[in-house]
């Protein structure tokens, strides 16, 4: 019963990023002139965000967050699956901007060095 909860969370935290994710094809400018809600202008993808990638946000304690480009590849990390499931029960599913996990910068940069 808890794995099958694990993994409900696990598809909801990756159909919000997927859903976050889509608006990357599109041009910033169009993007701006198609919102209708200040919600809808924070889902711009930042110019440093390449396509493929995504931004994410290594949260730790009451140290500033320190932001990390990375490839899509990462979701299919175990370690970075489980911080997106921690990710979930610390901070909901219904972020904007970048994705934070709670993690400190070193143990989310092992985890992209391992791709």
């Amino acid at each position: 019963m808890a794995k099958a909860k694990s993994v409900k969370k696990l598809k909801d935290a990756m159909h919000a990023l997927q859903k976050s994710l889509s608006f990357s094809g599109t041009r910033p400018e169009r993007l701006l002139e198609e919102c209708t809600s200040e919600d809808e202008q924070l889902m711009v993808v930042p110019e440093d965000v390449k396509e493929g990638h995504f931004a994410v946000l290594a949260v730790h304690g009451q140290r500033p967050p320190k932001r990390y480009v990375v490839s899509l590849r990462c979701l299919s990390h175990p370690l970075f699956l489980r911080l997106l499931e921690m990710a979930g029960e610390e901070f909901g599913f219904r972020q904007s901007g970048a994705l934070a996990v709670p993690c400190r910068p070193s143990e989310l940069e092992r985890i992209i060095r391992e791709l």
